[in-house]
């Protein structure tokens, strides 16, 4: 059975080519392919399958619009909405696999179409759609709180600004939040300013832990602080598309919000392909 192995800044992938929908990917396999000692390792899972053969009554209407599904999982074997970078990392592959030509076209996630841009090489740029802003939450770590914005970018986001270096902060434990504000749990960004509309940010996953990088995370960060900014930052502003660097443990991102929807571009690694064995997998 085949893999590729991919990354986008660092926050990696197992992908799975799987176009016809047959292959069983029981929770128990996204977590042996994940594990970075016994496995392969990654941040999560990206099954390349045909939307017509999804499995999914919502994502195979989108058949006539997206020829290719993203089947994305999260490393402890959860189903995830959407992952910003394991859209570019996706969308990078199927070019490489001669299964999608490079230009413009839609990808089809449980978070709905995602409209992606590429060339034969080089970054990926991903249309996320309108970030939906939901009122402030708060999240605790270490025995501090912070206080953070909501954001949804079809999955749950709380992005808390912070004035220390972001370095410094403790994530090898997931932060604790209010079930009752977010019932599906929620990825956590922290982030600082270190110039005009740009950002440092770490973030935690749900289902993943701390991560080098998350591309919705991204977003959430930059759409939280351009609230920050005014209230003609809320989504951008109309007549401007306002533009944030956005550096991770892994890399650097740029989003993009013009007032009506987000622009996620960065780099998309495709670094190793191969064959696992079957009986592994299934623990036979």
């Amino acid at each position: 059975m085949r893999f590729v192995k991919g990354h986008g800044t660092e926050n990696d992938f197992v992908i799975l080519p799987d176009p016809d929908g047959a292959l069983e990917l029981a929770p128990a396999a996204v977590v042996r392919l994940c594990d970075r000692r016994a496995g392969i390792g990654g941040d999560g899972v990206l099954r390349v399958v045909r939307t017509k053969a999804a499995g999914d009554p919502a994502v195979e209407a989108m058949a006539g619009e997206a020829e290719w599904f993203m089947d994305y999982r999260n490393a402890d074997g959860s189903v995830a909405e959407m992952c910003g970078n394991g859209v570019r990392v996706f969308a990078r592959y199927l070019v490489d696999a001669g299964l999608a030509a490079p230009g413009e076209w839609d990808l089809a996630t449980r978070a709905g179409l995602r409209r992606v841009t590429l060339g034969a090489s080089g970054d990926v740029s991903v249309d996320m759609g309108p970030p939906e802003h939901l009122g402030t939450g708060e999240a605790s770590l270490a025995g501090r709180s912070f206080a953070g914005e909501r954001v949804s970018m079809g999955n749950p986001h709380l992005a808390c600004a912070i004035d220390e270096p972001v370095a410094g902060l403790d994530l090898s434990r997931a932060p604790g939040f209010d079930p009752a504000v977010f019932p599906d749990g929620v990825n956590v960004e922290l982030f600082r300013r270190v110039g005009a509309r740009h950002v440092e940010m770490r973030v935690y996953e749900r289902g993943s832990g701390e991560t080098r990088s998350c591309g919705t995370g991204t977003v959430a960060v930059a759409a939280a602080a351009a609230l920050a900014e005014g209230p003609e930052n809320r989504h951008g502003r109309d007549d401007h598309a306002d533009q944030w660097t956005i550096d991770v443990p892994g890399g650097r991102v740029v989003v993009t919000l013009d007032g009506r929807t987000s622009h996620l571009r960065g780099p998309a690694v495709l670094v190793a392909d191969g064959e696992f064995r079957a009986d592994w997998l299934t623990g036979s």
